[in-house]
């Protein structure tokens, strides 16, 4: 059975795995629409080559170069960000939701509001807005698919057992790029040593952040909203081999951890196919030439993000919205040569210190106003 499919946020990493499994199993799919911010022409050739019905660019700018190199193709074009929400909001069986950073909180929404099924690659929707959104997840019907590594191991382990017989969630940590590095040597860590990522091959922005370790501090307040079981079950170890992608521990004191590769496509193949299985075109996992797993404490003295992000959970309101904003800002200005590395972190405490006393947002455009 052919199965109706928009990707928001088509031209990043997880846009082009997700076209790469969808490109493998064309008779599954009808692709409804594909969006992206610009990238005009490769936004084109994609629509063209899923025979898309309708492309869509968030810049509005970008529409006329979209329009002119989809040519005769048949495919509407249209741009803007109502546009982005309108396109989210079209009835289709799967929303892969991948837009990167808040520009994605609205057609999040939509795609919920909807009542549809979406496959949630968008941190900054749980992290910036999780009670309203879980709350319009409950309120509207939808169902919400994991599309994180971490998440979504845990939302497999969790499959067919109670919330109540949780005594712990894990999530693993690669460490990032930096890892091992001294204070000294993070001072002066570029752009371009923060993004060669040792496992992942990811955007920009996220691999800065699996680089302070914000990343992981982003997935610890996504974990909250997702899987409610109290902070106090909610931990954090690094794993540098990240093959356990994360892991639940149950009050008999079992232990379920999901594995597999280091490629997006495994968890992003979990949502597309839920509740059954697809193939992939990943080699099997082979522990024996992996050799061993090593696993550590978080060090929150030279990596302070989780701590942050705790402290964000804890202080409610618009805290974890807070911390999201300002990290976007901060991770921007390192990227352009503004700041040095570990002033990431830094600015973004600086920003909560001063931020105590913001109020719970009661809406997405609360939320938006952050």
């Amino acid at each position: 059975m052919t199965r109706s499919l928009t990707l928001l946020g088509a031209t990043g990493s997880i846009g082009a795995s997700t076209l790469d499994l969808v490109r493998r199993n064309r008779d599954q799919w009808q692709v409804e629409a594909l969006t992206a911010q610009c990238s005009a022409a490769e936004l084109a050739a994609l629509a063209i080559e899923f025979d898309a019905k309708l492309a869509v660019v968030g810049d509005e700018s970008c529409l006329p170069e979209l329009r002119a190199a989809l040519g005769n193709s048949g495919i509407e074009a249209v741009g803007g960000r109502a546009a982005l929400v309108e396109a989210a909001a079209r009835p289709v069986d799967m929303t892969v939701a991948a837009i990167v950073g808040c520009a994605g909180l609205a057609p999040v929404m939509a795609a919920v509001e909807r009542g549809g099924t979406i496959a949630l690659a968008n941190k900054e929707a749980l992290v910036s807005a999780g009670e309203v959104l879980m709350q319009a997840v409950a309120m509207h019907g939808a169902t919400l698919l994991p599309t994180d590594s971490e998440h979504n191991a845990i939302f497999q382990c969790l499959s067919g057992n109670r919330m109540s017989d949780v005594a712990k969630i894990t999530l693993t940590a690669s460490g990032g790029p930096l890892r091992t590095w001294s204070q000294a040597q993070m001072d002066a860590a570029t752009p371009a040593e923060a993004v060669a990522h040792p496992n992942w091959s990811m955007g920009a922005k996220i691999s800065v952040d699996s680089a302070t370790m914000m990343n992981k501090g982003l997935e610890y307040i996504e974990a909250y909203h997702l899987f409610p079981v109290g902070l106090e079950k909610l931990g954090i170890v690094v794993h540098p081999q990240s093959v356990i992608h994360s892991m639940v521990e149950f009050r008999d004191r079992s232990t379920l951890a999901q594995l597999g590769p280091s490629d997006m496509r495994v968890p992003i193949a979990s949502c597309l196919a839920w509740p059954q299985r697809m193939e992939t075109p990943l080699a099997p996992l082979d522990l024996a030439a992996i050799g061993e797993l090593t696993f550590f404490p978080p060090d929150e003295v030279r990596f302070p993000a989780t701590r942050l992000a705790r402290e964000a959970i804890k202080a409610g309101g618009s805290a974890p919205a807070i911390l999201n904003a300002a990290n976007e800002v901060a991770v921007a200005a390192f990227l352009s040569g503004q700041i040095r590395f570990t002033r990431i972190a830094a600015l973004v405490e600086e920003v909560l210190a001063r931020s105590n006393d913001a109020p719970r947002p009661a809406s997405l455009d609360e939320v938006l106003a952050v």
